[in-house]
């Protein structure tokens, strides 16, 4: 019996001693397992961390590499404009040391045959024979003044002929034979010199073609110089000279705010576009590309044009208002091409007839780009639109594509403003000045473009910081959106 109990109890002592190895084996084995599972955990945690570190250490040397590019294209261009400078420079001076030399040697020319003159006076026949001869052997004749450097006006002089043909004309100066004629008179008595005892003036008609082709063309003043048969510098100031003129003349009377009897005619005409009253102009903002100035170079910087075009760029802005046939009434030119539209229009002369009262009661038609103000009408910005709301801005969209392709036209006839010019900062005011007077003066008299001139106008809007700015303008806008809905002005196309 004790035996047996003894047996039993030893059975029991080795099923407990087994029972107890078996669960250390099964935690051993849950320990393992959830170790391996943490140090996979850890090891995704690290790699993930690595691949964020390279991917910021890529992207850090990606803008440093960025960086160091612009920098390079930025010092290419101020090294390219200072070269294109100083060449200018070394031309202004060797025409100024040649016509220096000139003048010198005319002087000289000129005293030595006053001495002849005086000396063979009182001789007779025999001292004319002399006086000749001398004549013939210090080359003073009696029709020569100056020494002047031959050059061909063949291409000029075959423009003035009255033979040659008026589209052959109008394909060179944009304008006809008659316009042209018109212009040539007006600034006859600013443009005219007289001749000099050292050579003859230029003719104002040749004067006022140097120019207009110039601007037409946009050709460099090396091409205009062998076309017209004239010296560089004589060109490029002949070209501020005529522009020059054309602001102080030509400017008042084709380039105005309009006066009250066609102030009602505009807003007719206006309204018959659009079915919205009281409007007197459209407004838009353009940009013409220049060369990076050497001060204020960030001011100029044009941050849009550079990343579209993938091309450091710099402009200045011009905007204008027109009437229902694209005819400038009102220009601003000038200012830095960073500034966004809405502060060009602070800094013009058109806020300040606004901040006078002078616009009170009537609308000046804007895009997106400008505030909504008392006098500013412009579409509906937010996304989601309601019908009203979308017929309103089809609307608005026809007038301002009316000023936007009066701005393609005006690039258009004028390839200069299409591409960067070597022009002084401070002279661009007044050459583009003359190109809205001069695109005017094509408009009023109905000169149609070529086909190959029209221009694809590409401007970007950024919508203002604060892009309403009265409550009044606000409602005014919803009554006219709800009027147009409802009386059948709108069209259909928000409804497909």
């Amino acid at each position: 019996m004790n035996e047996n109990k003894q047996k039993k109890r030893r059975r029991r002592e080795n099923a407990g001693i087994i029972e107890e190895k078996t669960g250390e084996n099964q935690g051993g084995v849950k320990t393992k397992e959830l170790k391996e599972i943490l140090t996979s955990l850890i090891l995704l945690e690290d790699q993930e961390k690595n691949e964020q570190e390279e991917f910021a250490k890529a992207n850090r040397e990606e803008r440093i590499q960025f960086e160091e590019n612009q920098k390079k294209k930025t010092c290419t261009m101020m090294d390219y404009y200072s070269k294109f400078q100083e060449s200018y420079k070394d031309l202004d001076q060797i025409d100024g040391v040649r016509r220096r030399k000139t003048r010198a040697d005319a002087l000289a020319v000129a005293i030595g045959a006053l001495t002849v003159e005086n000396s063979v006076s009182i001789s007779d026949e025999n001292s004319i024979d002399n006086r000749g001869n001398i004549a013939a052997r210090t080359g003073v004749g009696p029709g020569r003044r100056l020494w002047v450097k031959n050059r061909s006006t063949d291409w000029w002089d075959q423009c003035n002929s009255p033979e040659f043909p008026e589209d052959e004309f109008k394909r060179a100066f944009r304008m006809g034979k008659s316009t042209f004629e018109m212009i040539c008179n007006e600034l006859s008595s600013v443009v005219a010199k007289e001749n000099t005892m050292l050579r003859d003036a230029v003719p104002v008609k040749q004067r006022v073609a140097v120019c207009i082709w110039r601007l037409a063309t946009g050709e460099p003043l090396r091409l205009v110089s062998q076309r017209f048969g004239l010296g560089i510098s004589t060109c490029h100031k002949l070209v501020l000279e005529v522009c020059s003129a054309i602001r102080k003349v030509l400017m008042p009377k084709y380039l105005q705010w309009p006066d009250e009897e066609n102030v009602r005619r505009i807003k007719d005409e206006f309204e018959a576009i659009s079915g919205i009253p009281n409007i007197v102009g459209a407004m838009y903002t353009t940009h013409i590309p220049i060369i990076a100035p050497k001060n204020s170079v960030a001011a100029y910087f044009n941050k849009r044009h550079t990343e579209r075009n993938q091309k450091t760029s710099y402009s200045i802005t011009v905007q204008g208002v027109v009437d229902p046939r694209g005819v400038f009434t009102d220009v601003c030119i000038g200012w830095p091409g960073s500034m966004p539209d809405d502060q060009v229009l602070e800094k013009s002369a058109l806020n300040q007839r606004a901040n006078a009262g002078l616009l009170e009661g009537v609308w000046i038609v804007g895009g997106s780009g400008y505030p909504l103000m008392d006098w500013v009408l412009v579409p509906y910005s937010q996304q989601h639109l309601t019908w009203t709301q979308h017929a309103f801005n089809e609307k608005i969209g026809e007038i301002k594509m009316i000023t936007k392709e009066a701005f393609a036209r005006v690039k258009g006839r004028w390839t200069c403003l299409q591409k960067r010019t070597e022009m002084k900062l401070e002279d661009l005011p007044v050459v583009l000045g003359a190109c809205c007077v001069l695109h005017n003066i094509c408009e009023l008299r109905n000169e149609e473009m070529e086909p190959e001139l029209d221009f694809e106008l590409v401007d970007d809007e950024m919508v203002p910081e604060i892009g309403l700015r009265s409550a009044n303008a606000m409602k005014a806008r919803e009554t006219i959106a709800h009027n147009l809905l409802h009386h059948n002005h709108t069209g259909t196309s928000f409804m497909s």
